[in-house]
């Protein structure tokens, strides 16, 4: 990618926690400068510096438990389905026939693996998180999420994403989703054209990917480069943005690039073919965020967005 990430750096959770002493937690980073999100914090819960990033877990006045890697929010107790459900729904939804083996890229949270766990078709769920430290403090503090790794389709992989993904035989996956963070530290090789180009390789003819894929009021420059990137990647399918709103992301909205591999139809994510299955526990949360009129409404564009995406997306 261009010089956008090129001037970000990965931040800490003690930046945030010290922009005022008094018991407030600030979201710092360079993506978005001269602005940040703001907690009354009521504990520091965990604290740890892992082999690739700063981990961190506070309990939060207004929005429960909150995960924060290198100083940014990735998830919190209170709207963390908001994300979840979408990053997960719109793919294995949209696709034209029912999804059979996943593999979710990063991820270690959990939370993505409840939701492609809720659809029966599936019979083969894969991850590759490179921090081993991510899913053993989301099973500490963020059982509801974590619970995806209960699962018995699920395999887990301490690994990183790019070489899983290129190591992984050709045409294997229905559908890859890739819930990344910004593209700083760790992460910013999940927004390069080598690690598209090997997606592309994975899924099947008719396959989809769908990756995390920034703020269209924060970060339209990255979304149009990596829009762009997409579209010469996956010729002859279909690309498309899509989005949810979080409240405790950046702008409140965070949005999906979907990305189809031409097949022998061609596929369009927009037109839900199918509902997510039945919980597979009573431990399960009932779905909260996602139904098919939501499906629908994401990839509804304001006219800023539309023009400026233009033709790297899909938009008939």
């Amino acid at each position: 990618m261009a010089a956008h990430e090129n001037s970000a750096k990965p931040g800490t959770a003690k930046a945030g926690l010290d922009v005022a002493r008094n018991g407030w937690f600030t979201e710092l980073s360079t993506m978005w400068k001269g602005q940040g999100l703001s907690f009354q914090v009521e504990k520091t819960l965990f604290q740890d510096k892992s082999e690739f990033q700063d981990v961190c877990v506070f309990q939060t006045q207004a929005f429960g438990k909150v995960l924060v890697l290198d100083g940014v929010i990735q998830c919190s107790e209170k709207d963390e389905f908001a994300y979840q459900e979408m990053i997960a729904h719109l793919p294995l939804c949209g696709l034209a026939e029912a999804p059979k083996r996943v593999l979710v890229v990063g991820g270690g949270d959990g939370g993505v693996l409840r939701e492609v766990a809720r659809h029966d078709s599936v019979t083969d769920i894969q991850i590759a998180e490179i921090d081993g430290m991510v899913p053993e403090v989301a099973k500490q503090f963020f059982p509801q999420m974590a619970i995806g790794f209960s699962d018995p389709r699920v395999t887990v992989h301490i690994t990183d994403g790019i070489k899983y993904v290129q190591e992984a035989e050709e045409n294997s996956f229905d559908v890859i989703i890739v819930d990344s963070s910004d593209p700083v530290g760790p992460a910013e090789v999940l927004f390069q054209k080598p690690f598209f180009e090997a997606m592309h390789r994975a899924i099947r003819p008719g396959g989809m990917v769908c990756t995390q894929a920034e703020s269209l009021w924060l970060h339209l420059g990255i979304i149009k480069e990596l829009a762009a990137m997409c579209h010469s990647v996956f010729k002859g399918g279909d690309v498309r943005y899509g989005y949810t709103t979080v409240p405790t992301y950046p702008s409140g909205q965070i949005g999906f690039l979907l990305c189809s591999k031409k097949g022998n139809s061609s596929v369009d994510p927009r037109i839900p073919k199918r509902e997510p299955s039945a919980a597979p526990s009573k431990d399960y949360p009932a779905l909260r965020y996602y139904n098919s009129a939501v499906h629908k409404a994401a990839f509804a564009l304001p006219q800023f967005a539309s023009t400026e995406l233009g033709s790297r997306i899909n938009q008939g």
